[in-house]
């Protein structure tokens, strides 16, 4: 008979993974405090449908009308008010001398989009507005109708100001206006749908 080897079953050595915790036990509170939490802001839009739906007010339309050249403000049938850009005078200078109106491009060659308030005249818009929700002061949608060649950034400049207005509170007659009285925000047509421009 064969002797058997009798030898000693080896055990796998335990992993120390005690060092792994401690590092653990640092690092995560240090992320969960260091994390930057954004806040995702959301517009709602209401879509125009294709059926003619009952609306509350059919008489009142209010369409403001985003162009290149120009913001209108119309009541679906005629154009009420309209405000020429603010840019417009240099490029029609450039455009009467034959030159084709350059567009400023950053280091990376993308076009430079201009804030907002230097292309439309919104605080002409907003007085007009102003002056339309003090006639209808229940209106709350809105119609935005833009063109195809208008950069995104300016749509939401304009739908900032068509949704609400920073207005000085009322001072009664013959009171003295408070020195320390800060702008309060008027909402004007926050239930605004979108379109393309006819």
């Amino acid at each position: 008979m064969r002797s058997r080897r009798h030898g000693r079953t080896k055990e796998a050595p335990e992993l120390d993974i005690t060092a792994f915790l401690n590092l653990m036990v640092v690092l995560v509170p240090f992320l969960l405090v260091s994390a930057v939490f954004s806040r995702v802001t959301i517009l709602e839009l209401n879509m125009p449908t294709g059926a003619g739906g009952g609306a509350e007010d059919p008489g009142v339309t209010l369409e403001v009308v985003v162009r290149k050249t120009a913001l209108e403000i119309s009541d679906g049938s005629k154009v009420i008010a309209r405000f020429p850009n603010l840019n417009q005078q240099s490029g029609a200078e450039a455009a009467a001398e034959g030159e084709a109106a350059e567009v400023p491009v950053d280091e990376n060659g993308l076009p430079i989009i201009q804030p907002t308030e230097e292309v439309y005249d919104l605080a002409q818009l907003r007085e007009q507005l102003l002056r339309i929700k003090e006639t209808y002061p229940d209106k709350t949608d809105s119609t935005l109708l833009m063109e195809p060649d208008v950069a995104y950034e300016h749509l939401v400049g304009v739908m900032d100001a068509v949704r609400s207005a920073q207005v000085m509170p009322k001072v009664a007659e013959g009171a003295v206006p408070d020195p320390d009285a800060k702008p309060e925000t008027l909402e004007l047509f926050p239930d605004i749908s979108l379109g393309d421009a006819p």
